[in-house]
This record gives C-alpha cells, sequence and structure tokens, in this order.
C-alpha cells in the first residue's frame, strides 16, 4: 500500500488530535506537538449545544457516526488545511481512518481499524489467519446466562464487554454459579447510562472465551508504511489470574527468553498482515502457555488477546524514551506517532537502554477519594522518577471490573527489570490513600 507525500507548507502545520475528552494523554501529545513546532487542532465528541464550551478551538463531533466525524474533518480542512491526525482511545479511531482516507493523509485502513475496535470481529478475522486465540462465543447481553453457562468454550472461561477498553468488564468465571453472576454483572455495566450514550452496536453483546494460564506481556509497535516496528515488550510481573485483570505494572526490557519474544514480535507481524495493518500506532496483548516461559526448551505457544489500532493509554507512555539518528535523542511516544503521522520514516528509532516501567496505582476500593500521604518518602526510592496522582479530591472511585480509571501512575528506571519492578512496588508501598465510603443513592 502506498501513500501521498506530505507537501510541505511556507505556514505552520496543523496537527488534528481526535480525542474523546481533554485528558493527561491529550495534554502529552498537544505538548508533543508544540515541542515540534506544529499547530494543535482538537476534534473531540464534547458538547455541541454551546459554542466552543472548554475555549480550546475544538471541532465538536459524534464519535458513533464515524462516516459523518469525516465528513465535519474534511469540511473544516477547506479553510484550516489538517497535515496529520493521530487518534487516542478505540473510539476516535474509526473517524480518523475515515477523514485520512478522504484526505489522502497516511494511516491505517477503514477497516482494519474497524474489525480492531470489535473483539468479536477481530478475533474471526486472527482464527481465520491461523492465529492462535482463545476459544471464544459472542451472545446478546439479553440473553440468558443460565442457559448459556453449560455451553461452549467451558469453566474455567472469561466473559468481557466487546467494546469496552482497559480490562473494565472483565471477569473470569470457574462454574455455571460464577459465569451467570459475571454475566449479569456486566449487563448490568452495559445498560448504565454511561456506556449506552456511546451509542455503539458492539456495547449490546457479551463475548466468552476459553482462559489461557500463563505469562502476559504488553506489545507497543507501529506500522510505517507496512513496515512493523516493535518499540517495546512490557512484562506484566503481577498475576493476572483473576476474578478480574487489573493492569498494575509494565516493565520493559522483557525478562522473557529471547526465544520467547521472537515468538511473540513474529505473531504479532502475522497479526499485523492479517488485520492488514497498515500506518500508525498499535497496542497489542498476548499470553504465553505458564510451562513455555520458564526457559524449559519448549517452544513458546503465543495467544493473541488484542491487537489495537491505536497507542498505550493514561500516562503509561511516560516510560518509554527513545532515540533516532534523523528524528533525534531522548524524544517521547507522542513525539514519534507523531513524526510518523506526518509520514517520516521512523525505522531507525530505538528505545533507550536503560529499564523503564510504570505502576497504574489501583484503586482498593470504591469510595470518594480524599487525599494521599507519602509521596515525598515515595519519590526518594532509588529508581523511581515521578508520581503522578490523577484522582482529584471529591472524585468517586469505581474499582475494576465497573470502573475505568487509577488513582495515578508512578514511574521508575534502572539497571535492569527487577530493578525497576524494585522500585515501583516499594514507592507503592509508602502510598496511604484515604477513601471516604460513598453515599448510596437514594
Amino acid at each position: 500500500m502506498s501513500f501521498p507525500e506530505i507537501k510541505a507548507r511556507s505556514t505552520q502545520k496543523h496537527l488534528l488530535i481526535l480525542c474523546a475528552t481533554t485528558s493527561y494523554q491529550t495534554q502529552a501529545f498537544a505538548e508533543a506537538a508544540r515541542k515540534l513546532g506544529l499547530k494543535v487542532v482538537f476534534g473531540t465528541d464534547r458538547c455541541h449545544v454551546l459554542e466552543d464550551p472548554w475555549q480550546d478551538g475544538a471541532l465538536p463531533l459524534r464519535f458513533d457516526d464515524a462516516e459523518q466525524c469525516a465528513r465535519e474533518i474534511v469540511d473544516f480542512s477547506r479553510k484550516t488545511p489538517i497535515d496529520a491526525v493521530v487518534a487516542l482511545g478505540d473510539r476516535p479511531t474509526a473517524a480518523a481512518a475515515r477523514a485520512c482516507q478522504a484526505l489522502g493523509l497516511p494511516y491505517h485502513p477503514v477497516g482494519a481499524v474497524d474489525v480492531c475496535r470489535d473483539k468479536y470481529r477481530s478475533r474471526e478475522r486472527l482464527r481465520t489467519g491461523d492465529l492462535r486465540v482463545p476459544a471464544f462465543t459472542r451472545h446478546l447481553y439479553s440473553a440468558d446466562p443460565g442457559e448459556l453457562a453449560g455451553s461452549s468454550p467451558g469453566f474455567p472461561c472469561v466473559l468481557k464487554p466487546l467494546s469496552l477498553s482497559g480490562s473494565r468488564g472483565v471477569i473470569r468465571a470457574d462454574n455455571a454459579e460464577q459465569f451467570v453472576a459475571a454475566f449479569e454483572r456486566i449487563r448490568d455495566l452495559l445498560s448504565s447510562p454511561e456506556v449506552q450514550v456511546l451509542r455503539e452496536e458492539a456495547t449490546r453483546f457479551i463475548q466468552v472465551e476459553a482462559y489461557i494460564a500463563g505469562a502476559e506481556v504488553a506489545v507497543e509497535a507501529v506500522v510505517d508504511r507496512g513496515q512493523l516496528e516493535v518499540l517495546a515488550i512490557f512484562d506484566k510481573p503481577d498475576p493476572l489470574e483473576g476474578p478480574y485483570f487489573e493492569e498494575t505494572l509494565y516493565v520493559t526490557p522483557s525478562r522473557l527468553p529471547r526465544e520467547a519474544q521472537r515468538t511473540v514480535i513474529d505473531t504479532l507481524a502475522q497479526a499485523v498482515r492479517v488485520l492488514r495493518l497498515a500506518h500508525g500506532p498499535l497496542h497489542a496483548e498476548f499470553r504465553l502457555d505458564r510451562q513455555n516461559v520458564a526457559g524449559d526448551g519448549l517452544a513458546p505457544r503465543v495467544w493473541v488477546l488484542e491487537i489495537a489500532a491505536r497507542p498505550m493509554g493514561g500516562l503509561c507512555s511516560r516510560a518509554l524514551r527513545f532515540s533516532s539518528p534523523t528524528l533525534g535523542e531522548g524524544f517521547s511516544l507522542e513525539e514519534l506517532l507523531i513524526h510518523l503521522a506526518f509520514g517520516k520514516n521512523v525505522h531507525d528509532v530505538r528505545r533507550e537502554t536503560a529499564a523503564s516501567g510504570v505502576m497504574m496505582v489501583p484503586i482498593p476500593r470504591g469510595g470518594i477519594y480524599e487525599s494521599v500521604e507519602g509521596v515525598e518518602e515515595a519519590l526518594s526510592q532509588p529508581g523511581v522518577e515521578d508520581i503522578v496522582i490523577t484522582a482529584k479530591p471529591g472524585q468517586r472511585l469505581v474499582p475494576l471490573p465497573e470502573g475505568s480509571s487509577y488513582l495515578g501512575f508512578i514511574f521508575a528506571r534502572g539497571t535492569s527489570p527487577p530493578r525497576v519492578e524494585d522500585a515501583l512496588r516499594r514507592a507503592h508501598e509508602k502510598l496511604c490513600f484515604a477513601i471516604a465510603p460513598a453515599l448510596p443513592v437514594i
């Protein structure tokens, strides 16, 4: 697949950032764009009634209608030329793909993005492409879970929504009773106003899939004009065995045996070809059979859990730094992805040599966030670089599987992955969060 070259202009170039909200991740991309001398334009699905409610010149969009979004972006570009587009999170990617196709800008194809946004369709495509995926079935959330509990794929199994991300709504069931409880709990989540307002067909379904025991890794990568470039393989040192699957630690480089890492990369490359991803970021999740990750000489079996046509979320990207002979030294993932969006060659980009990691600070219980103590002591731990508490006083905290946020992020660097992991855990131990009970709504 070929892409048109972006013509240089004498005026300042414009980057369109498509995002559901002005989050920390959005701010990081905006700061990176301004550092590169670009003019930033936001496209968000905020209030359409008020005229520029946040006074940031954002283009109001409805991400549930990707075709209309693309038309509005094209219309906007007639007055304000758009030179590149980045999309943050899953929902805006469909609009980004269609807008880039219409504007002749490099991006993943529309069909590839649409498939990646639906866990069922992506699993079907991957299975058809001879990739190893857990056995799976899909059911309307209005179905009777009691009738489904005895069907394939058996126990243990994992139930999950098709369109939510960040392990939200993902629950393991080991028997029929747990299956029914998990199904009903996910149905309640999908029926909530917060999810229904998304107006997405995928929110009507619950997927049931076989549970795969083993180590889990995440891969951050890009596809540059059809060529896969792996940026980092993150180990997830905490066992993700359920009943919920809250991700806490990401540490890179991976401590998996070299053969296992090679198999992960080869599997990802095959998945990219099968899904027809062509140009842009991707975030992938894999499981490796437990017996094949301990250096016992067995060829590792790698199972594909997810391939998303977007970068990693939240503030996790702060754990990554890159260098390139052509693009410079010590730049961020956001800068790299902006260069990629403008069609620049990123094949010579390499991650820093130091080990690094991030802890997504979990919510221990529901309630109202009040305060945190011990931040200074946590920051004093060797290897810890920064701690960002994203929870705000008075904020209602909802843990997984219903919740969609963390208390904050801890970042560390060191000479080895074990040192980084130790630094993150020690820092977390020093933090003491005050969470008040939430009063019931009558």
